[in-house]
């Protein structure tokens, strides 16, 4: 059974500035009508890396090919590929209508063709009500659909989106992000965007790449990264875990101040590791822990507030920054927890994930 080539692929591609390497030999395939996103800290290297695929970057190595064909060095107004910046850049004294109608304006089109395709794309990012209108009497977030229609209408192969929800404030965000993941399945444009937000990724994309110090450490789906992270910096960086640091036993990870913490992953005994826990995977309880669960005692230090969810803070022995512990604030035992309460900390083996490095 063959399968078909990626719609955009990068192949060892290397950025330099001066001494710095931003991108270093990275290597990606993005399929056809997929929602992928670039996350990691800053200067890591997911703008240079979102840049070097538009056009406005040559890299130094490898070679970035659309389709099966090369287009590492040409310019960025010959790629069927549109980048769409944080700040929107709309035409102030031109009509939502008109900044949509633009690029295709540029491009000669028969003022028929022009009309359809800009009625269309109105239409279906829900603008027919504010199409005469200019950008300082739209709102954030219809700013960023004319933005996004403006786009989308150059019918790309390729849409890259740059922090595309910086601007807006957090409850518009969570709109937009279901809002982006419609429209994107709707023209089944492949989508690549780029956000610092880990929370944003998880909930938009198909496939996240997790990129550190130029390269990219980790690819999958999302709940491939938040369950299953490769390394210590993966499960930091997406979501909260908790981490218990020791040297690899039969049958786990032994631990100076827990003794043996079980893991159903196999390594070779006497190895420098630690053990990854999601908040969400610890059950807190009054009474020692059952034989099948590990766990660790501690007091209560804190609790926050979140609405549905209380993190509570447990300081435990041997970890600095203690434990978080993540509770359904519905729960009717969700109130009997209190600062300064002994509680047990108990999670499966199965829900500890053994890391390296």
């Amino acid at each position: 059974m063959t399968t078909s080539p990626p719609v955009l692929a990068l192949e060892n591609v290397t950025k330099r500035f001066g001494a710095v390497t931003a991108v270093d030999r990275v290597s990606l395939d993005l399929r056809e009508g997929e929602f992928f996103a670039l996350i990691g800290p800053s200067g890591c290297g997911k703008t240079t890396l979102l840049r070097i695929l538009a056009g406005f970057e040559l890299p130094d190595q490898g070679r970035v090919t659309l389709d099966n064909n090369d287009i590492t060095s040409m310019r960025a107004n010959r790629r069927p590929v549109n980048l769409m910046f944080q700040s929107y850049a709309l035409f102030p004294h031109m009509t939502v209508r008109g900044n949509i109608a633009y690029g295709l304006e540029m491009e000669n089109l028969p003022r028929a063709e022009i009309d359809r395709r800009v009625g269309e794309i109105v239409a279906m990012a829900e603008l027919g009500g504010m199409a005469d209108r200019k950008p300082d009497q739209l709102s954030g977030g219809q700013r960023q659909r004319v933005a996004l229609a403006r786009a989308l209408v150059k019918q790309p192969r390729v849409l890259l989106l740059d922090e595309p929800l910086a601007a807006l404030d957090k409850k518009l965000r969570g709109q937009m992000q279901l809002e982006l993941k419609r429209l994107q399945h709707e023209l089944g444009v492949t989508f690549i965007v780029v956000t610092h937000d880990q929370e944003e990724a998880l909930v938009m994309a198909d496939r996240i790449a997790l990129m550190n110090e130029g390269r990219i450490v980790q690819v999958g789906s999302p709940r491939d990264l938040y369950e299953n992270p490769a390394s210590r910096f993966s499960a930091g960086f997406i979501g909260v875990s908790n981490f218990f640091e020791g040297e690899t036993a039969k049958g786990g990870l032994s631990t100076a101040s827990h003794g043996l913490l079980r893991v159903t992953e196999a390594a070779a005994p006497g190895l420098p590791a630690a053990i990854s826990v999601r908040p969400e995977r610890i059950v807190l309880s009054i009474e020692k822990v059952p034989d099948q669960y590990n766990g660790a005692g501690g007091e209560i230090a804190d609790i926050a507030y979140h609405g549905q969810d209380l993190n509570i803070h447990v300081a435990i022995p041997g970890a600095e920054r203690g434990l978080v512990v993540r509770v359904d604030a519905a729960d009717e035992n969700a109130a009997r927890w209190a600062p300064g309460q002994k509680v047990w900390c108990a999670w499966r083996p199965e829900h500890g994930r053994l890391l390296m490095e």
